[in-house]
């Protein structure tokens, strides 16, 4: 059995008797969080299972620039912490449709209800950088998850993947490579320097 399927099976004998489960998918920049969600989807039970992307709580644009972290965009301190917070606890709750925000990649911002997580999801897949990051505020979000999965990948693997990114993007060779070195890689290494152990780690490189 493949390293997804076993996940798959993990998750729904976990949700046996229950109402719902939420499961956090972490990995720094470049680990495939949102591949390996959408991956996992259709290995649980047809219907039953949603994805939260943490890039729908990005700040905007506008709110970086007065605070002085355009540059460090993607960086813990540039998400809505609280909101996110927020969000987890009432899909812990599972008694009503949630809405939730995603990141709009063309425009380069979030787009508030853009999404409903209806209450009758019973697998949420909630994917992001920091959902393990043991800093201040961020490890408080431990007991929303009923589990968590970490993404490995080695470091010379993110730093292609991120690259190609950029390229993707439309932007030159050196400016995507200024991109990943003095944002993107260093987001990486704060994350893999101060995390949370996971559930299950799961190769993906």
């Amino acid at each position: 059995m493949s390293e997804i399927a076993h996940l798959a099976a993990t998750l729904f004998r976990k949700a046996a008797g229950r109402k719902r489960i939420v499961v956090a998918i972490a990995g720094p920049p470049g680990s495939g969080k949102s591949t390996f969600a959408e991956a996992l989807m259709p290995l649980l039970p047809e219907g039953t299972a949603v994805t939260v992307p943490m890039d729908g709580f990005h700040y905007d644009n506008a709110v970086l620039d007065a605070r002085g972290l355009r540059a460090r965009k993607g960086a813990p301190e540039t998400f809505d912490f609280d909101g996110l917070r927020h969000v987890l606890e009432r899909l812990g709750r599972a008694d009503a449709d949630v809405t939730v925000p995603v990141f709009d990649r063309k425009a380069d911002l979030a787009r508030a209800g853009a999404a409903v997580v209806p209450a009758e999801a019973r697998f949420v897949l909630v994917e992001g950088n920091y959902l393990l990051l043991d800093e201040s505020r961020w490890y408080g979000l431990g007991p929303l998850f009923d589990y968590s999965v970490w993404l490995d990948v080695p470091m010379q693997e993110l730093e292609r993947r991120l690259v190609q990114r950029w390229l993707d993007h439309g932007h030159a060779a050196d400016e995507a490579r200024n991109r990943v070195f003095s944002n993107d890689l260093p987001n990486a290494e704060r994350v893999l320097a101060s995390r949370r152990p996971p559930d299950e780690t799961i190769r993906n490189g």
